[in-house]
């Protein structure tokens, strides 16, 4: 599937508009229906179908931009609510119950915690489209979707490629389908082991399309800079305003294989020059009584999941004359 993701350290008051923005771009794309969206949670809640009621509640969400409470102003039960699910309020819309028809749309606003925690936390926003969709649309029109949705949310970083999306966790049997995924260096795993909501000021590894705001693109040096320092004939920068930009890695999605040499040159080197901001690796163990340890819905190795995680960084020897 395209897997679309922005990172955005600030509260719900700050960013509820650009997230309604987003909203509506990516459902006058993909449209509301049996076989797209027809069905919203409410801050993990059972969910419902989307009507006219339920839309009205989700417009009252994403048009207030008024500040609310601290989690220790609520009583105890409500606070441990919201620590427990992670965020302070959240939508996902999916096709309904059972659904894997590939849409799904989710927004996850920051716990506004006081004072801050050392390690910042952002409010999330993710969505996914359907391979087909892709095939049917084109790139272009996937790429014109994407910037819309970016074009009111204040992130510092964000993406829009290629991506795995497990609906359940492998079995250690299934080391065919483990390989096959770990061949294509441009289909990103990271959506098979959730761990966003702490990502800060860091960059979650390298896609087709690349977002950086501030403070990580004041950190390298700004888009002159960064720009210069990107010399792949597929790598494209475009300013999007004076503190972010996207960077494009191609015309379009690449899965790449690693079997047969094509180790994505571009993304490398984007790889290479965002080393210093790159999230580092997180692996929930997916059952602790197997030996050796396994990790994620993959169930992979440390070794495997290391050795994907540094794909891209991989120095090569050079060349001989």
């Amino acid at each position: 599937m395209v897997r679309i993701a922005f990172y955005m350290p600030h509260d719900h008051a700050d960013i509820s508009l650009g997230v309604g923005h987003a909203l509506d771009s990516y459902m006058r794309a993909a449209g509301q229906g049996p076989r797209t969206l027809n069905h919203v949670h409410f801050s993990h809640d059972e969910g419902a179908p989307l009507t006219e009621e339920s839309w009205e509640h989700i417009r009252l969400i994403l048009h207030s931009t008024r500040r609310g409470s601290f989690p220790e102003d609520y009583a105890p039960e409500k606070r441990g609510q919201i620590e427990k699910r992670g965020f302070e309020r959240g939508l996902l819309f999916t096709g309904g119950p059972g659904s894997q028809n590939g849409y799904q749309f989710e927004y996850q606003a920051r716990i506004p915690w006081r004072p801050a925690p050392e390690k910042p936390m952002v409010s999330l926003l993710t969505a996914t489209l359907p391979l087909e969709y892709l095939e049917e649309h084109g790139p272009t029109r996937v790429r014109q979707l994407v910037l819309d949705m970016a074009s009111r949310l204040p992130f510092a970083s964000g993406h829009a490629g290629l991506a795995l999306h497990l609906y359940r966790g492998l079995r250690l049997t299934d080391d065919a389908f483990r390989a096959e995924a770990l061949r294509y260096p441009g289909i990103d795993l990271r959506a098979a082991w959730l761990h966003e909501k702490w990502m800060g000021h860091r960059v979650d590894g390298v896609h087709w399309l690349n977002f950086l705001g501030p403070p990580i693109l004041a950190q390298l040096g700004g888009a002159t800079t960064l720009r210069s320092r990107l010399h792949s004939a597929e790598t494209t920068l475009v300013e999007l305003d004076a503190e972010r930009v996207v960077v494009s890695l191609g015309e379009q999605p690449d899965a790449g294989d690693s079997t047969t040499g094509r180790t994505l040159p571009a993304y490398r080197e984007l790889a290479q020059v965002l080393e210093p901001w790159l999230e580092p690796l997180f692996l929930p163990r997916a059952a602790v009584s197997v030996e050796p340890p396994r990790y994620t819905k993959l169930r992979l190795t440390e070794v495997e999941a290391r050795h994907w995680w540094s794909r891209f960084l991989e120095r090569r020897e050079a060349s001989g004359p």
